[in-house]
Parts: structure tokens; C-alpha cells; sequence
């Protein structure tokens, strides 16, 4: 148990240097990005594009932040406007498929994912869900009723005070990280010693199969569903290291988890807006799961199209 413990930490240790490499230069860019006017510019840019969502030209700011930074940045936006239910609805579904998009890139691209793969899916979801929602629902045009105000941004001047603030945020983010992830790793070191781990493999084996994936990304999926993309990607990079995980099998999985991941918390964080969160979580999940199965199925038909090519080659 002892040497599992140790084994775990040292993973854990090894994943948050290697996130962490991304998390506090890009957390720290964008903190103090925050005090110019770049990201008022950037929201003025794209706002002749909301009315395409359905959404007034202000809705471009909570978009900018929460792509930018997190959800807590785009609710925090959110909250800070007055929009119908219909508009808070359509931002926390395009939120909810495209948000953080810098450092969650980032880990993917560690992991092995191509950019234009993770950009294309997030950003696409984000787009056509809108679009859709938009055409189809003709109700809540009621002003939004909000459950509670957001945490006020502290306010802080001079460049020495935003440049530290800055500092403390991005280190912050390298804490809340390694809280996370080295348990999760002591964890799943853990399970995996007492054989445990093969088990949870074998009953989510249908589940994984129907993705186009094989068991031993059971784990990641499972770690990404429950507690996000940036931590499944730390176990991701430990599975591909030492299980063998196949490039395939990880893009898939990322796939799966851009579209549907850290379901509890970005589900709940949602109820404040007044908007009903379990069409959100069920357009999530089918969204996820018909996305990769599709994307698997075409995958697999192009191998297949292809080995027969070179057969006929040879």
C-alpha cells in the first residue's frame, strides 16, 4: 500500500509540473490581459456574430471570458447583464462545449490530440448548438431571474499590484491542480495494485466499445466525466504512458470529454442563471456520446478502406 502511495504522488508530482507548465504562463497572460483593452476589443469584434445565436451584441463579453478564462468568468459575465432565459440558455450551452479553451487545448495537445481536432469540435458544438436552439425554440423571451450575484472581480491598481495579483492567480491554479490530481493519482495507483482498476475496465467495457475505444480508457473517461478535462488529461498522459493508450484511442476520448465532461460541477454551476439545467446536461451527453460514436464509426471505415487500398497496391 505504502509503495502505491509513493508510486501515486510521484505521478501526480510528475503530471502537475507538466500541466502546470501550460496553466500558470497562459493564467497568468490572460489575468493581466484583463486590465487593457484587449478583451473589450476582442468581444466589440465578434459581436455582429450573436445576432447568428440568437443573442444581443453585449453577450459577446461573457463568450470572451468564459473562452478565454472559465465558466466562473462567463457566468460571472452573464450575471452582469440583463438577457432573456432564451440567451442565458444558449450561452450556457455554447459555455458548456467551449470555455477555458487556452489551457484545455493546451493539455490536449500534451496528451498527443491535434489542435484543429480539439479547436474545430469545441468551437463547432458551441456554434451549430446555438445556431439550432435558436431556430428551434421560440419561448423564453422572459427577462432572466437570477439566483444569486457573482463573487466581485477584486479590483487592484498600479501594474506592480495586477502584475502580482496575476501571479497569485496562476500559482492558485497550480495549487487547486495538484490538490486534485495527486489524490486522484494516489487513488487510481491504488486500485490499479489491487486489481481493481482491470475490474472497472471490464464493466465499463461495453460503454467504451460502443465509443470505438478500447478498456483502458475507461479510467480517463471516467476521471473526465467526474471531475474535468484538464484533470482527465493528467490521467490521460499517465495512460498513454503505461498503458498503452493508442493515439486513437485518446483523440476519441478527448472528443468524448470536450463535448461531456465534469458533468456534476458545470452543471450545477449553472442553476444560479435561472435557466432549467437538465436539458443542458442531456444535450451534453447525447451530444458526446452521438459525436463519437460517429466520428469511431467513420474512423474505422477510412482504416479499413485504406488497408484494402494497399492490398490491392500490392
Amino acid at each position: 500500500m505504502l509503495r502505491s502511495i509513493q508510486k501515486g504522488i510521484m505521478g501526480g508530482l510528475k503530471t502537475t509540473l507538466t500541466l502546470g507548465k501550460v496553466i500558470f504562463p497562459v493564467t497568468l497572460i490572460v489575468s493581466l490581459l484583463q486590465y487593457t483593452p484587449v478583451l473589450d476589443w476582442f468581444a466589440t469584434l465578434i459581436s455582429p456574430l450573436m445576432k447568428l445565436f440568437g443573442l444581443s451584441g453585449d453577450a459577446a463579453i461573457p463568450l470572451v471570458l468564459g473562452n478565454l478564462l472559465n465558466l466562473y468568468a462567463g457566468i460571472a459575465g452573464i450575471l452582469s447583464l440583463d438577457l432573456t432565459v432564451k440567451e442565458v440558455f444558449i450561452l450556457a450551452v455554447m459555455l458548456s462545449f467551449s470555455h477555458n479553451l487556452l489551457i484545455e487545448t493546451s493539455v490536449a495537445l500534451k496528451v498527443g490530440v491535434k489542435l484543429w481536432v480539439i479547436l474545430s469540435v469545441r468551437i463547432g458544438l458551441a456554434v451549430i448548438s446555438a445556431i439550432i436552439i435558436n431556430l428551434v425554440w421560440n419561448g423564453g423571451g422572459e427577462q432572466a431571474q437570477y439566483g444569486f450575484l457573482a463573487t466581485k472581480h477584486e479590483e487592484v491598481s498600479g501594474w506592480g499590484a495586477i502584475i502580482w495579483q496575476s501571479i497569485e492567480k496562476a500559482g492558485f491554479g497550480i495549487l487547486q491542480l495538484a490538490l486534485i490530481v495527486i489524490p486522484v493519482m494516489v487513488g487510481i495507483q491504488i486500485l490499479k495494485d489491487i486489481g481493481w482498476l482491470d475490474k472497472l475496465s471490464s464493466m465499463l467495457g461495453p460503454f467504451t466499445r460502443l465509443l470505438g475505444m478500447k478498456e483502458n480508457t475507461s479510467t480517463t473517461l471516467v476521471t473526465g466525466l467526474l471531475l474535468g478535462l484538464a484533470y482527465g488529461a493528467g490521467v490521460m498522459i499517465q495512460a498513454v504512458q503505461e498503458e498503452g493508450v493508442s493515439k486513437r484511442d485518446a483523440t476519441l476520448a478527448f472528443i468524448f470529454l470536450v463535448a461531456c465532461h465534469a458533468v456534476v460541477e458545470d452543471t450545477l454551476i449553472f442553476i444560479p442563471l435561472g435557466i432549467p439545467v437538465l436539458p443542458l446536461l442531456i444535450i451534453r451527453v447525447v451530444v458526446a456520446l452521438v459525436l463519437t460514436i460517429v466520428i469511431s464509426r467513420m474512423w474505422k471505415e477510412n482504416e479499413v478502406r485504406h488497408r484494402k487500398e494497399v492490398s490491392y497496391e500490392h
